[in-house]
């Protein structure tokens, strides 16, 4: 077991780098990496730094060279032996050699392009622009790279000591968490916290914990570095910028409407089983179920992603009785914003009714809050998202407008579009 404070206070970068892999990113990158490979090759795309919580100043925390040189060394990264052999023999959702010989060929030959860094007032602007597949994989590094790295400026004037008491009142903390989770009967729970987790060896020490705690209840983790390393499944589907970036091609209205359908069309050709989960909230999730074809009833399942999450469940489970579907039969993933609580009461409400997991993903990998002074190291909402493909802006609606985002005259027209009424604005922890 790593010392991770004492690796902490004896830091030296070259040592620890923040992302230490190209596979050091979330499963679902991959598979949709893959996807817009095949489907979307020459789209160009920018993804764009977006800090919701303001009231961290990036800019004036992190170091602009020490940002450069950890950008810098993540476009030094290729593929390793070991991992193309992971990722092109391994079995994944029960299929075997899920990622295709060209996708693979070339994935073994990507360095990440280059990337684009101003400061601007107490932040940073951080975007790239390249095609699609290629520029998409910034997304999960460079969140990391502005989380670890605004941890680093906190813990760089702890002395040894602090560190160690630190760290053990936040394993502590973890700990107690997990053993709460194991009065859960039939709980299936993953580790989703990659993008905005306190460190690496924090995440790692998280999923050994949750391995040894949890058992058979710990189902894997999204981050696939963790996954080969430690042998446990590397779990994953889709995210929002599929539908977002199929969108903002969208040529008119009605080519608008069809789009986050078309995107899942694309996704059905691909997969099957468990990695058909619908997430249904980029506008709307009452109103893309509504309008959604009867083959998507089939699907597996769905992930609650914004909004409230029982209420996004029993409007799924609605929607798959009015279509002829056993909700007992098909599988709500929740994801949003998660903790112990919260993820306790939700099993209690739909365990039963639906299968119910878990994507447990900051408030396990980065719950240092109350933990240091003026809570310097509590997590905060930090995205990177695709703005822009082929020069058209893209738009978020969520099933929160406080996640909305986008030029404001298109917002508008999306939500006549896909017919967004009036919504229900919650915080957004992280």
């Amino acid at each position: 077991m790593v010392d991770i404070a004492s690796r902490v206070y004896n830091h030296k970068w070259k040592i620890d780098p923040i992302i230490r892999s190209l596979i050091d990113t979330d499963f679902y990158k991959l598979l949709m990496c893959q996807s817009v490979f095949r489907h979307k090759p020459d789209t160009q795309v920018t993804f764009s730094l977006i800090n919701r919580s303001k009231h961290v100043p990036l800019a004036d925390l992190v170091d602009e060279g020490e940002l450069r040189e950890q950008l810098d060394h993540i476009r030094s990264l290729s593929l390793s032996r070991g991992e193309s052999t992971w990722l092109r023999g391994n079995t994944f959702y029960g299929k075997r050699q899920m990622f295709r010989p060209d996708f693979m060929e070339w994935f073994e030959g990507l360095r990440l392009p280059p990337y684009h860094l101003e400061r601007r007032g107490d932040q940073y602007e951080l975007s790239f622009e390249g095609k699609w597949h290629e520029v998409m994989m910034w997304e999960v590094p460079a969140l990391a790279v502005l989380m670890e790295l605004r941890g680093r400026a906190v813990l760089d004037g702890m002395r040894r000591f602090e560190l160690q008491v630190l760290y053990a009142r936040a394993m502590t903390k973890v700990w107690e968490k997990i053993e709460k989770l194991r009065g859960i009967d039939d709980l299936s729970i993953a580790d989703f916290g990659t993008r905005r987790r306190h460190s690496f060896l924090w995440q790692d020490w998280c999923v050994q914990a949750m391995q040894e705690g949890l058992g058979e209840n710990f189902t894997g983790t999204s981050n696939c570095l963790i996954a080969m390393r430690r042998e446990v499944e590397a779990i994953g589907t889709n995210a929002h910028e599929l539908p977002m970036v199929y969108s903002a091609l969208a040529r008119d209205d009605a080519a608008l409407a069809r789009a986050p359908y078309e995107v899942l069309s694309d996704w059905h050709k691909e997969h099957d089983g468990n990695l058909r989960i619908m997430l249904p909230d980029t506008y709307g999730t009452a109103g893309f179920l509504e309008g959604a074809p009867d083959w998507l009833a089939g699907w597996t399942g769905i992930r609650i992603d914004s909004g409230d999450p029982a209420t996004g469940a029993e409007t799924a489970l609605r929607w798959w009785q009015a279509r002829g579907e056993d909700p007992r039969e098909k599988r709500v993933i929740f994801s949003d914003g998660l903790d112990v609580d919260k993820i306790g009461e939700l099993h209690r409400q739909f365990a039963g009714r639906v299968n119910v997991s878990f994507g447990w993903g900051t408030l396990l990998t980065n719950d240092f809050r109350g933990l240091v002074p003026d809570d310097a190291l509590a997590p905060f909402s930090l995205v990177c998202k695709a703005v822009s493909a082929n020069g058209q802006p893209t738009v978020k609606l969520s099933d929160n407008p406080a996640k909305v985002m986008g030029p404001a005259d298109e917002i508008e027209r999306y939500k006549r579009v896909f017919g967004v009424g009036a919504q229900q604005r919650t915080d957004v922890v992280v």
